[in-house]
């Protein structure tokens, strides 16, 4: 027991890389504010492109997108667009790099949930919306998307989460997040408590957001 506190809950080790370790959750935090935006509404966007459209081949087209980019791996995706993009001629930064990846896989997960919440609306609101007067992009706007949302709000907070998490692979490309300073960090002091600390810290940051997501998917099991 004392070996495994030494070398997972070593806290004069927890409080010497803690300042390090802070600087990697604040890079985990203002990139999750940039890409979870980003994918959602490009993946908002999918699903109503793919529910609305009547044009068979834009639907085909937008079913292979999704599939595509749900079965592949994130990670490889961040590196064929970083380190392969030049070959191609497109030479992106650190940032940008990470924030396409994530736009191009995140918005699959999140058309698909936003196009069960686009079909679990009822047709008769469209109808409803349509008979006072709303054009049809206004009856989308105001009618449909909010009603949308509400019924796969659990779906959208629980896929967030998910991102958060998926952040960590920004570190391919040497971005600080808080993986990457807590790997950084371990190699200095030859121990892996900066690891757990991290683990720790995405524990305190992702909890409440959980706690959450639980009374969302109890009020939508009792209604």
């Amino acid at each position: 027991m004392e070996s495994l506190i030494q070398n997972f809950f070593n806290l004069e080790v927890y409080a010497q890389v803690f300042p390090h370790l802070l600087n990697g959750l604040w890079t985990t935090i203002w990139l999750s504010a940039l890409v979870i935006p980003l994918g959602a509404a490009a993946g908002l966007a999918l699903a109503l492109a793919l529910t609305q459209s009547r044009r068979r081949w834009l639907r085909w087209s937008l079913i292979g997108y999704i599939d595509f980019f749900r079965a592949f791996p994130p990670l490889v995706l961040l590196i064929l667009i970083y380190f392969g993009g030049p070959f191609l001629g497109l030479e992106l930064g650190k940032v940008a790099a990470v924030a396409l990846a994530f736009v191009l896989n995140n918005a699959s997960y999140y058309a698909e949930v936003f196009r069960a919440g686009l079909e679990g609306v009822a047709r008769g609101q469209m109808e409803a919306a349509r008979s006072t007067g709303l054009t049809r992009a206004q009856a989308v706007r105001l009618v449909l998307i909010p009603q949308a949302v509400r019924n796969v709000l659990p779906d959208l907070v629980g896929n967030s989460i998910e991102v958060v998490k998926l952040t960590s692979i920004a570190s391919v490309v040497a971005m600080p997040e808080l993986l990457r300073a807590a790997r950084d960090a371990q190699s200095l002091v030859y121990n892996p408590s900066p690891v757990m600390l991290a683990a720790l810290m995405y524990l305190a940051l992702l909890w409440p957001l959980t706690r959450w997501l639980g009374r969302l998917e109890h009020r939508r099991a009792s209604r």
